[in-house]
């Protein structure tokens, strides 16, 4: 292609039809153009080409626990990790997913260093594409019978049996399971360090998340579907107006003052 012979518009809707993989090839001839517009253009799509190939060695480097089990002839690996240890209120998720060999997937980190919309987008990707979605919730009431370690614990076994795959390997994030018989590996901070871990926080964050918005709708007064459950102020707040819900852990709420723990508001 002769960049000299088109001109904006038609370079303009060139680069819009090739992939930024592409974009290297094109760089210097629309850099090297006398045209300062173009010029632009090009030093504009090496900004772009940059920060994908920064994304993707990022990305890359969320592999490399994974690569070495790969090495030691592990092929089949889950990571496993929870949501919703810390709230007042609803379930602890957890999620098992075993991802393909060497995907990639643009924004992928711990859940809780993303956007709402890109868990969302991110969740649907792994939905589509991992080779296993595993997910196990327990409730509230449980919660309170067993405490939130046994239950979070108990969630990830349960995730795990969720899978239609059966792994040969677990990274858990910060955790072990003593009543799994699979070989494992717990790593703090396991959700920044393995891309396994970091898909299984975005998929038990976003399907608790999806759970807290449905009991939004029957509790309006405790606004569930914008603090989640945690300790907000304004969630403490709802709480000494209006009580509990069937929702709340009663085990978390023992050294709030003026709540009747006996006291439940119930829908209708």
């Amino acid at each position: 292609m002769e960049i000299q012979k088109l001109n904006v518009k038609q370079i303009e809707e060139f680069i819009r039809g090739i992939g930024i993989k592409e974009y290297p090839t094109y760089i210097p001839m629309l850099i090297k153009d006398r045209r300062q517009s173009i010029k632009k253009m090009g030093n504009n799509l090496q900004e772009k080409y940059n920060k994908h190939n920064d994304e993707y060695n990022r990305v890359l480097g969320l592999w490399e626990i994974e690569k070495e089990l790969f090495r030691n002839g592990y092929n089949i690996i889950a990571g496993i990790d929870e949501a919703g240890r810390g709230p007042l209120a609803g379930p602890v998720v957890a999620a098992a997913v075993i991802l393909p060999e060497n995907m990639f997937v643009e924004g992928i980190n711990d859940s809780k260093k993303i956007s709402k919309a890109k868990r969302e987008s991110i969740f649907k990707i792994i939905k589509e594409e991992a080779l296993g979605v595993g997910v196990g919730i327990v409730d509230n009431e449980t919660i309170d019978k067993i405490n939130i370690l046994n239950a979070t614990k108990l969630a990830m076994v349960n995730a795990i049996k969720d899978l239609t795959i059966p792994p040969q390997y677990l990274l858990i994030d910060a955790l072990e399971l003593s009543d799994i018989y699979i070989k494992q590996k717990g790593i703090i901070g396991g959700d920044s360090k393995s891309i396994s871990i970091a898909a299984a926080s975005i998929v038990a964050k976003v399907t608790r998340d999806s759970l807290m918005e449905e009991y939004d709708g029957e509790y309006p007064q405790f606004k569930f579907g914008v603090h989640k459950g945690y300790g907000t102020a304004e969630h403490y707040e709802r709480i000494k107006k209006y009580g509990i819900t069937p929702i709340h852990r009663k085990s978390f709420l023992k050294n709030i003052g003026d709540v009747n723990e006996d006291q439940q508001l119930y829908k209708g």
